[in-house]
């Protein structure tokens, strides 16, 4: 283990009762069907079920829940494409924090009015001509705002560490687990929650293939970062692991895989009309790697991470009708 890894199982369990009473124990459903192709017992923990509509609203409500009252009266920065702002917006309104999210012109239309609804500020930038974290960091240092980036601090991945903590209390013995990836703050949470309860539970990261970065990185050891990738899944555009999260990847995460657009356009259908769930495409990473082949695994019970549920309708629409 490195010297990176200030984030144990025992942050992760504080979160869980900072979050008690206020986030959603989200359901894990199981399908027949599943199970039957994949020869093993299933579990999606469906955080589509979240409060704001994916697990980010457990770590942003972990972390601005322990900020100073100076930090709490002059309120907080981030910067996130839809599904942080969100979980930020709505965190800040439970504890009365004032917050801005600085988001991209072209994030889902649904996600910019949600965020709005919360009660944030919105600064929208253009991706191609701005550097998101340098403008948030202008922007927190001419207002005094803290700074709460959307995977890489120790007290967001410690609360996305409960999503992974609160279906091993409920299934018990996982012998793998498969979790989205975008910046990895979900992935190392999850993967330092399931190591310590389950040491020889085997935790695999899924991203796109057009987003592949954190696969590369995993592989090779050495931090790669893409710019701007157009994959579906919006909330894996992320350019890379952390500083935080990358060493936290190697040391817990078992493997890195990748699944196409076609396997995750494939997979929202198939969630979204068997198991009658509303999905987002970053959401059915994890999903698609098992459905698809991309990982096997044979009578084994298996965790699902579904990170969340924030489609744009419009948008799915015209990807649904593409022939599916």
């Amino acid at each position: 283990m490195s010297q990176h890894n200030s984030i144990t199982i025992t942050d992760i369990q504080a979160a869980a009762k900072r979050l008690d009473g206020i986030a959603h124990r989200t359901p894990v459903i199981t399908s027949i069907t599943v199970n039957q192709r994949i020869n093993s017992q299933v579990f999606f923990k469906c955080e589509n079920f979240q409060r704001t509509g994916s697990f980010k609203f457990r770590g942003a409500y972990n972390a601005l829940s322990q900020l100073s009252e100076t930090q709490k009266q002059k309120g907080v920065l981030t910067f996130s494409s839809g599904n942080h702002a969100q979980g930020i917006a709505l965190a800040g309104q439970l504890l009365n924090i004032p917050t801005t999210i600085v988001m991209p012109d072209d994030a889902p239309a649904v996600k910019q009015t949600a965020t709005r609804g919360y009660g944030a500020e919105v600064i929208l930038y253009n991706r191609q001509q701005t550097n998101r974290e340098e403008l948030a960091q202008t922007l927190a240092q001419e207002r005094g705002l803290t700074l709460i980036p959307p995977y890489d601090h120790p007290d967001i991945i410690a609360g996305q560490g409960t999503t992974a903590l609160e279906l091993i209390e409920e299934v018990g013995e996982l012998n793998l687990l498969l979790v989205c990836c975008g910046g990895g703050g979900l992935l190392s949470g999850c993967a330092i929650a399931t190591k310590a309860l389950l040491p020889n539970c085997q935790v695999i990261g899924v991203e796109p293939q057009l987003a592949d970065d954190a696969t590369r990185s995993f592989h090779s050891k050495i931090l790669h970062t893409v710019n701007n990738p157009n994959t579906i899944a919006d909330g894996a555009r992320t350019p890379s692991l952390g500083k935080i999260t990358f060493p936290l990847v190697l040391d817990y995460v078992d493997d890195m895989v990748t699944v196409s657009e076609e396997a995750i356009l494939r997979t929202m259908f198939f969630l979204w009309s068997r198991l009658k769930i509303v999905v987002e495409p970053t959401g059915v990473l994890a999903t698609a790697a098992l459905l698809e082949n991309v990982v096997t695994a044979s009578e084994a019970k298996i965790g699902v991470i579904i990170s969340g549920g924030n489609v744009d309708l419009v948008q799915i629409g015209k990807l649904f009708s593409v022939g599916f």
